[in-house]
């Protein structure tokens, strides 16, 4: 949607994710003890904490479009999805930052073998936006049997994300389902209420009519009775003698 402020933020929360990834991947190239890596692992902190609020307020807005109907609920869907997607990378984000302070723990000779293997295609590959197309050089150190170990905990943490992304998609579908509910309910409301507008609204017109039924009836009551007194005046008149004194 052209002119969308939530896609313009979500697409800035997803740039600064990449941002970040990159100063990591930066910092790693120096020494640990380096001032350049204590500056560059405080500026990432810093942004990091600026990347979780923005996925925050990206979640609050998200939730206000969805009560107030500003958008449909496959929209919402969506949206909901690309969120959870950004909260996988900051856990990688997260976890990238300190797996990285940790390091310099790892020892043993190098074992190249068939890393690439281990570490999987998309791991640290050009496809994958939040890598940098190459091996970082902390994994060097690493032998093949370490490089499996943190492979089984990324596809745990893979895992755990594919279960809470279950959960949203439960969750939404259940929220779809009351809110059709909700809706049907009002809707019957409603025809109950609009039933009775148009009885009340008959009714209305039916006394109008014997009002103006008992106005007519009353003004020719009135005439009536007038040509009456009338009447019986003229007879009065009539009947009673006129004597006249000569």
């Amino acid at each position: 949607m052209a002119g969308d402020s939530w896609l313009t933020e979500y697409d800035s929360c997803t740039r600064k994710g990449q941002e970040i990834m990159e100063k990591i991947n930066e910092r790693n190239k120096h020494n640990r003890t380096s001032s350049t890596y204590t500056k560059l692992s405080a500026h990432v902190r810093s942004n990091m904490k600026q990347f979780s609020s923005e996925l925050n307020r990206l979640r609050q807005n998200l939730m206000r479009s969805s009560s107030s109907y500003h958008i449909t609920q496959r929209e919402v869907e969506r949206r909901q999805m690309l969120i959870d997607n950004l909260t996988s990378k900051e856990k990688q984000l997260d976890q990238a930052f300190r797996n990285e302070s940790a390091a310099g723990r790892f020892a043993g000779s190098p074992q190249r073998g068939d890393r690439s293997s281990l570490l999987g295609a998309d791991t640290f590959g050009a496809s994958d936006p939040w890598g940098v197309g190459a091996e970082p050089d902390h994994l060097h150190d690493m032998g093949n049997s370490d490089l499996q170990a943190q492979q089984q905990r990324v596809i745990q943490e893979q895992d755990k994300g594919l279960d809470a992304l279950s959960n949203v998609i439960a969750r939404q579908k259940q929220m779809a389902l009351d809110i059709g509910d909700e809706v049907d309910n009002q809707n019957e409301l409603i025809d109950d209420i609009t039933d009775h507008v148009d009885r009340t609204g008959e009714r209305l017109i039916k006394e109008t009519r014997h009002i103006s039924i008992v106005d007519r009836k009353s003004g020719t009551c009135g005439y009536w009775v007038v040509i009456i007194l009338l009447f019986i005046a003229v007879v009065v008149i009539i009947a009673v003698p006129y004597n006249h004194k000569p």
